[in-house]
C-alpha cells in the first residue's frame, strides 16, 4: 500500500462521520420547554411569556424558586396571573388580576414608569415583605428591577393588594375586572393565600406582547 492510500484510509477513519455516528450524536434539550411541560403550563400561560420569565429568573436570581407571571397580552376577563413553584414543578395559583386604569379598558395596551400615570409597568419585580396599608389592608411590596422601565415602583406605591373588583362574580356581571391605579391587584381571598408564598424573595414578571 502506498503512502497516499494509507493517508486516505486514515482520513476516512478519523474525519468522516457515518450515518450511524450522526444518529448517535446528542440532541440539544430545550430545558425551558421541558420545565414548561413538567409544570403543566400549557393552557395556563404562553410559552413565550414563560421563556422570557425564566430568562429574567436566571438574570436576577431570586431568593425563592417561585415565579409569578402577570400576562397582560390577555384581556382582564381571563385569568392571567399564574404562580409557579419551580422546585416542585406545579402551578400554585391561576387567577384574575387588574391592570392600571390608564393602561386600557378590557386589555392593557399602554404602560408607564411615571408617577401619577395610573398605568401598569412591565418587566421584573422582586416581591418584598408583607405590609399593612390603610386603603387596601395587607399587601406585598414590590421593587422594580429594571431601570427606566419599572424602577419607580416604590415611589409610585405599586404593590400587590387585594381588591373587591377583581373576582369571578365581578367578571361575570361586568365582563371584565375593575382597574387599579397601576397595581397588579388580585382577588382578596387569593392574595391572602399567596402572601406567605410570594413574600420576601419571589419574582414577579409582568408581560405583554
Amino acid at each position: 500500500m502506498n503512502i497516499f492510500s494509507l493517508l486516505l484510509l486514515l482520513f476516512l477513519h478519523n474525519g468522516v462521520k457515518t450515518n450511524n455516528d450522526a444518529a448517535k450524536a446528542p440532541v440539544a434539550v430545550d430545558r425551558t420547554r421541558l420545565l414548561f411541560d413538567e409544570c403543566g403550563l400549557e393552557g395556563f400561560l404562553s410559552y413565550d411569556a414563560f421563556k422570557k420569565c425564566m430568562a429574567g429568573y436566571d438574570r436576577f436570581k431570586p431568593q425563592k424558586h417561585i415565579v409569578a407571571v402577570c400576562d397582560f397580552s390577555k384581556t382582564s376577563d381571563q385569568k392571567r396571573f399564574v404562580v409557579v413553584d419551580l422546585d416542585n414543578k406545579k402551578i400554585l395559583s391561576h387567577t384574575y388580576v387588574a391592570h392600571g386604569r390608564n393602561s386600557g379598558d378590557l386589555k392593557a395596551t399602554s404602560f408607564s414608569n411615571e408617577k401619577e400615570s395610573h398605568k401598569s409597568s412591565l418587566g421584573f419585580f422582586k416581591v418584598g415583605s408583607i405590609i399593612q396599608t390603610a386603603l387596601h389592608g395587607p399587601a406585598l411590596l414590590l421593587d422594580g428591577l429594571e431601570c427606566g422601565k419599572n424602577d419607580n415602583a416604590r415611589a409610585r406605591e405599586i404593590i400587590i393588594h387585594g381588591a373587591w373588583y377583581v373576582c369571578e362574580s365581578f367578571v361575570q356581571q361586568y365582563g371584565y375586572t375593575g382597574k387599579s391605579f397601576g397595581c397588579p391587584a388580585l382577588p382578596d381571598d387569593v392574595l391572602k393565600m399567596l402572601m406567605p408564598v410570594l413574600a420576601d424573595g419571589s419574582l414577579l414578571y409582568i408581560y405583554a406582547k
